[in-house]
């Protein structure tokens, strides 16, 4: 242990994990009963214990609890209260303490039946009066959309439930809620995202790529749901096409390196994340940690780091209907001044493991549906 603390001492941070090449890979398999899920971030008791460097085989349910089981079922009338985007988890990550990041790689998202479901929830969404756009007009009618999954052509079908062409849709699997425990040991309800991830609702939260959490307790506490089969940006209806999934990830863990929002990371990009109201709150949030991840990561002057992110970053609005806004801002890597990956590597060793590379090849951004 006393060699351990040196060596932390030593090195600004210490990337922990077993898959390395000649390594065996650790897969733990967990699906959860409906009676196991759960519709808060907070110190749950783990479903289990795992070692960086672990694949999490398992499942989640769609973020109607699964109540919703065919065209006509009304959200309202079936889904329990305050049940909204179940959560698989929490997993307890050995060795995470606070002031270290869970790195996170989606290895796989695949529709667990041949349906996905959006609707529209009276009091929710974008562009309509909700409770905290207090408007004194009659709220919109719930309604349901069913997307029928055509897994051979990697799309979901729209129909209009007043008539007209079917469109088909292709698909872009996403994770809408991934989280670890909050800090200050708070409890947050399963549709709100924050400084520890949550309902993020970020279409790059998706296969292929990392998506790091700072650690807040011990163990980290991970927990994950509410995936969509597509989402556009702003998911401005309040719902993506949501369904039940299989999942695959990669849990590994970063020592020493602390970080204040979620962060991902593509082969092409570098992402930042910021979850608040006022919309411009979040966007600046997220500027501000792509601007500090720079200058840390490259040794630039913040000022410098400040004018670099102006001229090359993108922004989008991941969602505009939550408790609180996500907007995700990217910086693409190859306008970065250094060329040493950030985080030592991780993203390229979770993603390719064995296989070493000096840069990413070209086009390969997009994770596989």
């Amino acid at each position: 242990m006393n060699r351990l603390k040196t060596m932390l001492a030593a090195v600004p941070f210490l990337v922990l994990g077993l898959a390395r090449p000649g390594f065996s890979e650790e897969v733990v398999k967990y699906h959860p009963k409906p009676a196991d899920l759960k519709y808060t971030y907070g110190q749950h008791k783990p479903v289990m214990t795992i070692r960086p460097g672990t694949l999490i085989v398992s499942s989640t349910e769609d973020c109607f609890d699964g109540k919703v089981k065919k065209p006509g079922d009304k959200p309202s009338e079936t889904v329990g209260l305050w049940h909204d985007n179940p959560l698989t988890g929490p997993f307890h990550i050995q060795g995470a303490e606070r002031g270290d990041v869970l790195a996170v790689h989606i290895r796989k998202i695949e529709p667990a039946r041949p349906h996905g479901i959006s609707s529209y929830t009276p009091g929710f969404g974008a562009i309509t009066g909700t409770e905290y756009t207090a408007v004194l007009e009659a709220p919109l009618p719930e309604l349901v959309w069913w997307y029928d999954v055509d897994r051979d052509k990697g799309t979901v079908r729209f129909r209009a439930l007043k008539g007209g062409a079917a469109v088909d849709i292709p698909m872009r699997p996403m994770i809408g809620c991934l989280g670890v425990a909050p800090a200050r040991n708070e409890w947050r309800w399963s549709v709100t995202p924050e400084a520890y991830g949550g309902n993020m609702d970020c279409p790059e939260v998706r296969a292929g790529n990392t998506v790091y959490l700072p650690v807040n307790v011990p163990g980290a506490l991970l927990y994950f749901g509410d995936a969509h089969l597509v989402q556009g940006d702003g998911e401005i209806v309040g719902y993506g096409v949501e369904a039940a999934v299989n999942v695959e990830l990669k849990v590994d863990l970063i020592k020493g390196k602390p970080i204040a929002w979620p962060r991902i990371e593509s082969d092409d990009c570098l992402m930042t994340t910021g979850m608040c109201r006022p919309l411009e709150d979040a966007f600046r949030i997220a500027a501000k940690e792509m601007v500090t991840w720079i200058a840390e990561d490259c040794g630039l002057d913040a000022m410098d780091a400040y004018q670099l992110a102006s001229q090359v970053m993108k922004a989008e609005v991941s969602q505009m209907v939550d408790p609180n806004y996500t907007i995700l801002v990217k910086f693409p890597k190859k306008y970065l001044p250094s060329k040493k990956p950030v985080f030592g590597g991780t993203h390229d060793r979770l993603a390719r493991p064995g296989e070493a590379r000096s840069a990413p090849p070209p086009g390969s951004g997009r994770g596989p549906v």
